[in-house]
């Protein structure tokens, strides 16, 4: 069964975090259609969530098209958001799992990591970005 996990640091609103473990879940594979997602209640009693929050994230999944409630039978997945491009990329992915830990090995912290991702993020999509805006500009 799929679970929930939250980061109280990230400074991120709990419901969205919910919002974006289904749907990375989704991408990645984890979280097919048809799939049950954990109810209401078992979300509140594992991370002692007020039930409003977790109806928001399931609510905003299901205005999306992802999930379907149907009330006394739960809440399942209708769609996958799968790229078989990012599923195929198993290689890659041990490589990024490989780095990672070399990075810890050599004392950095998460909070590091998270940093250093975003430049290169920024450096390789937002560049992209930028350049094509300045194509439609021209």
């Amino acid at each position: 069964m799929f679970d929930f996990h939250l980061d109280s640091h990230s400074g991120i609103p709990v419901y969205v975090q919910l919002v974006q473990q289904v749907k990375q879940a989704l991408r990645l594979g984890v979280l097919k259609p048809g799939d049950q997602l954990p109810t209401v209640k078992e979300v509140v009693e594992k991370l002692l969530l007020s039930p409003n929050t977790v109806l928001k994230a399931y609510r905003e999944l299901e205005q999306e098209g992802l999930i379907r409630s149907r009330a006394g039978v739960g809440t399942f997945v209708l769609k996958t958001l799968t790229d078989p491009l990012l599923t195929s990329q198993v290689a890659l992915r041990r490589r990024l799992v490989r780095w990672m830990q070399d990075a810890q090995k050599a004392g950095l912290q998460e909070e590091d990591l998270v940093a250093l991702f975003a430049s290169a993020r920024q450096e390789c999509f937002l560049k992209d970005m930028k350049e094509g805006s300045h194509e439609i500009r021209a």
